[in-house]
């Protein structure tokens, strides 16, 4: 390596040779990443200027402002970059650009924290890394530079990336440093100046110094969410979550919060006012971007928030993020699945506060998102239970309009009820004319509405909620208990040969009749076997399967004392035909009212034999 004063031509220390093999042909995924890099080092650069200004006075250009200026030349295919930051001397651009043992950022940072001002540092990145990504898209790439002290040296460091790079005398140049990019002929498109101004906005458009873009300022939008929120006002935090969502409503929740630990965290996070996935505008993509100190990782990290919360809008900046050579694998690293999962918590206990706190509010969000939560209760098992805790349903108890959370449930249970009671059907009007409710109407036994097939899938992900199991009324296993039933039953001899003789008279219909403690005004109902699958199951897989899916053999329970079911006692032994048509009629309203009957057109031609059997008297 020549240490002559005029032009000299070095070799890339051996690692930088192979991080330029790696950053230029596997590094990132996407090219335009480089122009994110170069403006987070400008910024770098001014934010140490920033800080070297506070204690020394003798600076070279003290007039310049702190801003980076980028210009694009279509007609010579170049891209230039530069800021009025520290600079270099000669001895770091070779150790900056030429070695990667050393950061002039961790140095500076360490230097900082020496000097007790780390604090006020906002240093970003590690320098040389992010400027190799330029030779992904450069033929060459030209550093012109000027240090900050009054001796410096006008310098241009120039490399094509390939295994040399020199440095030569650069006469009138300012303070600061401006990288000229030669692009290559694949990436022309970095020197459009609509390209670059997206790019702006994507990647840097919260950075703190200005930005201009062929004179033009593009970086007009606050950090706001590095501010405290009495810093911040309904109009700045509107304005805010329009440009980040790209919507055009307002939120309907918003939560703004700081934390030092167990991660330094600064958060703004939004929930729209509009469901759009139920607009039938396909699935959202997650919708929170992930910073460092304003300089944008991930638009849309994947990794970051559960699936389930793709309809959150707003920002995560975590200044504890590694930025150590490709920021585009910061999806895939240990310490942002903890900064999702501390976020996630957070923001779910903020919206049980909410909720207990102003309730119709909630329930008119909770109806449009309702189906995110269920999800969510069905496939994220690490923070299902706070989920459940934001379910709402109908129930037995409320009145049309009103829903109930499972923790209120839960508090006015009967002191003797074993379990969280509920039924899956389309409507109320369902269930409250089904056989079901009758036991625990007369119990006095809450029983919740699910009118969406997804909430089989829920009860079933969630099992039980405050120590208490979720169980179907419909279930094989429900036990309520002698009830206080009025009116004479069948003898306990007649009943049970009445069950033996429907179990033979319906033989192919029914794997057990049996006598029910579950009814009170209907005369049966129909069960589904355990093991067997749910008539919501059951009707999702004739929807597909039409020809695969057979009719199900039930256990039908019979209610003793009602008068159907007396009189089809004696029928069955005097009048065996008629008898018949009466068991049928009665499975199939049962399975009708479970909702098994696959071919409601027979119980048509069967009312019309009783009718004829009974004017025929």
């Amino acid at each position: 390596m020549s240490n002559t004063t005029t032009g000299s031509t070095h070799e890339f220390q051996a690692e930088v040779k192979q991080v330029l093999d790696i950053v230029i042909h596997s590094l990132y995924t996407d090219r335009e990443i480089f122009i994110r890099e170069l403006v987070s080092n400008a910024a770098d650069a001014l934010e140490k200027m920033r800080l070297t200004q506070l204690t020394e006075n003798d600076v070279f250009g003290a007039e310049l402002p702190l801003e980076i200026h980028i210009t694009t030349d279509e007609t010579e295919g170049t891209l230039t970059i530069s800021d009025h930051g520290i600079g270099m001397t000669r001895a770091e651009l070779v150790e900056n650009l030429g070695t990667i043992a050393h950061s002039g950022s961790k140095a500076f940072a360490a230097a900082l924290k020496n000097a007790g001002k780390s604090g006020d540092a906002s240093v970003i990145g590690q320098f040389g890394v992010g400027f190799y990504s330029a030779f992904m898209v450069a033929d060459y790439v030209k550093v012109y530079t000027h240090s900050w002290r009054q001796d410096g040296e006008h310098l241009v460091w120039e490399s094509t990336g390939t295994g040399t790079y020199s440095i030569d005398e650069a006469p009138d140049q300012v303070r600061g440093c401006k990288i000229v990019i030669k692009l290559k002929e694949d990436a022309l498109e970095f020197c459009r100046p609509d390209r670059v101004k997206a790019i702006l906005a994507k990647y840097s458009n919260f950075v703190s110094f200005p930005i201009q873009l062929n004179a033009e300022r593009v970086n007009t939008v606050e950090a706001i969410w590095l501010k405290s929120k009495d810093e911040v006002t309904e109009e700045q935090y509107k304005a805010f979550y329009q440009f980040t969502a790209h919507a055009f409503d307002e939120p309907s929740y918003r939560l703004h919060f700081q934390a030092d630990a167990p991660l330094v965290i600064n958060a703004l996070l939004f929930l729209p006012e509009q469901n759009m996935e139920s607009f039938g505008m396909g699935q959202m993509e997650p919708g929170v971007g992930l910073y460092c100190k304003k300089v944008l990782i991930d638009p849309r990290p994947k990794k970051l928030l559960p699936e389930w919360m793709r309809f959150v809008r707003g920002v995560i900046d975590s200044e504890d993020l590694p930025l150590n050579i490709s920021r585009e694998s910061m999806q895939d690293s240990a310490l942002v699945r903890k900064l999702g999962e501390v976020v996630t918590k957070r923001l779910l206990k903020f919206l049980d506060k909410e909720a207990q706190d102003d309730g119709k509010k909630f329930q008119e969000f909770y109806a449009k998102f309702s189906r995110f939560f269920k999800e969510g209760v069905a496939t994220d098992f690490l923070n299902r239970d706070a989920i459940a805790k934001l379910l709402r349903f109908d129930s037995s108890l409320t009145g049309e309009g009103e829903v109930i959370g499972l923790a209120d449930y839960v508090a006015r249970m009967k002191e003797e009820q074993k379990a969280i009671y509920y039924q899956v059907a389309p409507s109320r009007k369902t269930i409250e004319t089904g056989p079901y409710l009758e036991a625990f109407k007369s119990k006095g036994y809450e029983v919740l509405y699910l009118y969406e097939p997804i909430d089989e899938y829920v009860v079933n992900s969630l099992r039980e909620f405050d120590g208490k199991p979720l169980q179907a009324v419909n279930s094989n296993e429900v036990d309520l208990g002698d009830l206080a039933n009025e009116g004479e039953s069948l003898s306990e001899g007649d009943t049970e040969t009445l069950c033996g003789w429907l179990k033979d008279s319906l033989a192919s219909g029914v794997e057990e009749v049996r006598s029910g403690k579950r009814l009170v005004n209907s005369p049966a109902l129909a069960i589904t076997p355990d093991g067997e699958m749910t008539p919501q199951m059951r009707q999702m897989m004739r929807a597909m399967k039409p020809d695969e899916v057979e009719a199900p053999k039930v256990i039908l329970e019979i209610n003793p004392r009602h008068e159907i079911v007396k009189k089809l006692s004696v029928l069955s032994q005097s009048d065996g035909e008629s008898a018949q048509l009466i068991a049928e009629q009665v499975l199939d309203n049962a399975l009708l009212s479970a909702g098994l009957l696959d071919d409601p057109q027979r119980i048509v031609a069967r009312t019309e034999k009783i009718m004829e059997r009974l004017l025929a008297k």
